[in-house]
């Protein structure tokens, strides 16, 4: 069966490669970036890489007002991943309240919108993957917003799950993904990370992929907040 998949924030990062992933099989992919010519060049690059079919639409996940209109022409929906983000550093000593509340409406208020927007274009069968992070339970300095949002897709994931069932919620919370556009420049960063890991080694993109693909395909998975991050003690 052909999928109709949407991954939301789908330009860069984990978010393109698990578009990656789809397109390769076969199924029908649409990416969304908050730029729409952004959004435009990369599902071309996807279509021409993978040889699938990837459409793309402009969706700009910290004005969740425009939610329902920028996904208007979105038909039924199979597989809904939603990885979009922004990046902020905050600290309750240096606490930069515009910054706080453009992640804090991405990330929740954002996430949340697109799945109301969706939620009566869910097939039979439909399954939602969140994507958080290992912040919530490790936060580092400069993390607050981020540590928070993070954590609160643990409580999204719950709601969502009982509101939308049968359809299955889930979320991932990746630890440091080395060859990821937000890592791949801080090697310094990483090896100490390296050390701490109960495998001596971090996750990889395709790592998080697996994982992503896990909790989209299993249908037992429902419910699940799954960490990658090799382990630490």
């Amino acid at each position: 069966m052909t999928l109709r998949v949407l991954v939301v924030g789908a330009t860069q990062g984990i978010g393109r490669e698990l578009a990656a992933e789809y397109a390769g099989r076969g199924d029908q992919v649409t990416i969304t970036g908050r730029s729409a010519e952004r959004a435009g060049a990369e599902a071309e690059r996807l279509t021409a890489d993978t040889g699938g079919s990837v459409s793309c639409l402009g969706l700009d996940l910290s004005r969740p007002e425009t939610m329902a209109d920028a996904l208007r022409d979105v038909g039924q929906v199979d597989r809904l991943a939603i990885a979009g983000m922004v990046r902020d550093s905050n600290t309750v000593a240096s606490f930069a309240v515009p910054a706080a509340v453009t992640l804090a409406t991405t990330k929740v208020v954002g996430y949340a919108a697109v799945v109301a927007a969706l939620h009566d274009r869910f097939a039979p069968g439909a399954a939602v993957l969140l994507f958080g992070g290992m912040a919530k339970d490790r936060p580092y300095p400069g993390s607050t917003v981020l540590s928070t949002v993070n954590a609160a897709m643990v409580g999204l994931v719950r709601t969502l799950s009982v509101e939308l069932a049968p359809v299955r919620v889930n979320s991932i919370h990746p630890g440091a993904v080395v060859d990821s556009p937000a890592w791949v420049d801080k090697r310094a960063l990483l090896e100490p990370l390296r050390q701490l890991s109960l495998t001596g080694e971090l996750p990889t993109m395709q790592d998080i992929v697996d994982g992503c693909l896990s909790l989209l395909e299993n249908s037992s998975a429902n419910g699940v907040n799954l960490t990658l991050d090799a382990g630490r003690a």
